[in-house]
Formats: C-alpha cells, sequence, structure tokens
C-alpha cells in the first residue's frame, strides 16, 4: 500500500519570533506571545472561518519550512534528556520529522476582516514568523482534554529561570513599552527566557556567552549570571544584517 499527496499552505502564522533560538518548545509557555494567522488565496474568504470565534482555542497544523532540507533521523536527543539520550523521533516532538509537519493549540482572541484579508489573532503560539499553516481545527475540550494522560519524558511543565533587567536594558525596555508595536513586551521577553533556550548541554557549564533573541524588531541581549539571566541590552534587531553571538 502506497500514498501520495501534495499539501499547500491554507494560510501563514504573523508571530513576534523572527529566528528559531528562543522559540519556546511547546505552545501555551508564553502566553505574551501575540500574532496572527492570516489566511491564503484561495481560502482566503471569511465564509470559511465562519463559526470560529465560538471556540477559545485552535489546532494548528504547520510545515518546518525551515527544517525540511535538514532530513530526519530514526533517533532524535531530546533536550528534556539533556541531549545525551536517544528516542525514537515519533516517541519525540523533533521539529526533523519525516514529512515536517507539526501542531499546537494556540489561544483565539478574535477573527479580523480587512482590506479583503481575512486572519485570526491567536496568543501562545511557539512558531516562527513566517510559518505555513495547513490545516485549523478547532480546540474539543471533552475530548481534546485528557486530565489522567501519562506525558512520559515531559510530564512536568519546564523549570523557569529567574529573569532580570540591567539598569540600561530596563531603560530601554520603558522606551519601547511605550510603543503599540511591542505588545507586552516586559511580559514576552521574560516569558521567553525563562524557558532557558539554550542547548541542553550548555547548561551544566560556566557559559560566559553573550546571547541575543530576536523578538519583533528587537535583539534582546542577555547573558548568564549566578541568579539566573540578565537582559543587558535591546537594539534594533541585526538578525540576518551581521554574524550573530555563538550560541
Amino acid at each position: 500500500m502506497s500514498f501520495n499527496s501534495q499539501i499547500q499552505a491554507v494560510a501563514y502564522c504573523r508571530t513576534p519570533y523572527k529566528q528559531k533560538f528562543g522559540i519556546p518548545r511547546q505552545p501555551g509557555l508564553v502566553s505574551a506571545a501575540r500574532g496572527f494567522v492570516e489566511l491564503a488565496p484561495p481560502f482566503n474568504q471569511i465564509d470559511a472561518v465562519r463559526g470560529l470565534e465560538q471556540y477559545s482555542h485552535l489546532w494548528l497544523l504547520f510545515c518546518f519550512h525551515e527544517n525540511l532540507a535538514a532530513g530526519w533521523k530514526t533517533t532524535v536527543r531530546p533536550p528534556r534528556l539533556g541531549g545525551n539520550e536517544k528516542l525514537g523521533v515519533f516517541a519525540t516532538r523533533s521539529t526533523f520529522r519525516p514529512n515536517g509537519i507539526g501542531q499546537s493549540v494556540v489561544k483565539l482572541h478574535g477573527v479580523h476582516t480587512h482590506k479583503g484579508k481575512v486572519s485570526l489573532e491567536i496568543s501562545g503560539m511557539d512558531l516562527l514568523d513566517g510559518t505555513p499553516i495547513i490545516d485549523i481545527k478547532p480546540y474539543i475540550p471533552f475530548s481534546d482534554a485528557i486530565t489522567d494522560a501519562k506525558g512520559g519524558i515531559a510530564q512536568e511543565a519546564p523549570v523557569l529561570v529567574d529573569v532580570s533587567f540591567s539598569e540600561k536594558a530596563q531603560q530601554q525596555l520603558e522606551s519601547y513599552q511605550q510603543n503599540p508595536d511591542y505588545p507586552r513586551l516586559a511580559e514576552l521577553i521574560e516569558g521567553v527566557l525563562a524557558q532557558d533556550p539554550r542547548p541542553a548541554y550548555k547548561k551544566a557549564k560556566t557559559d560566559p556567552k553573550l546571547y541575543q533573541v530576536a523578538l519583533y524588531d528587537l535583539d534582546i541581549l542577555w547573558v548568564i549570571t549566578e541568579a539566573g539571566i540578565e537582559v543587558t541590552e535591546l537594539r534594533a534587531s541585526q538578525v540576518g544584517k551581521t554574524e550573530q553571538p555563538d550560541k
């Protein structure tokens, strides 16, 4: 038996996450992340989402579009296990998969139309800006929420790291927060960095590196301290313009 089918994007996701480094490893971990799902032709019709506003959450099926060229392997090293142990690809949520398909639950805040374009306002996504969405489905609590499910290696939520701001970064943050283009910026930064996005192998070592995470059109620069993570500077993003700090 064989099966082959072509899939096209029904929408594209617009999010604060401009690079893969720093994106939460699961949906719902950073509720301050706000964005939009913009329907693509020929699906860009209000009738296609009629009745969707009665649901509080959605399933987004999407493509790991930037990982497809790298292919996949039968086993991967999950960050939850420190990157030292292997599990089968189908026993993990690895982004390197045979068909490159992922799924996320997001909160729906509204359905909008503007100049003939239909978009869904969402939050809590774990998706790179520009991610192709291949299907949208309503989240059904009575069947989708299984309270006694076993979570394997990911039964518990990740332990969060304390995040602080240097005096310089705090002043910059206060300035940027006056701009409506950066909604809930402080909460977004704290939520992203509290997950400690570094590779697992670096977390057990002294780490003097300067790190950077791109959110909206800003670079958030930060370092590891004895107390956790300190944001040292916010600046206009250099992603794609200069060489990035070692990650």
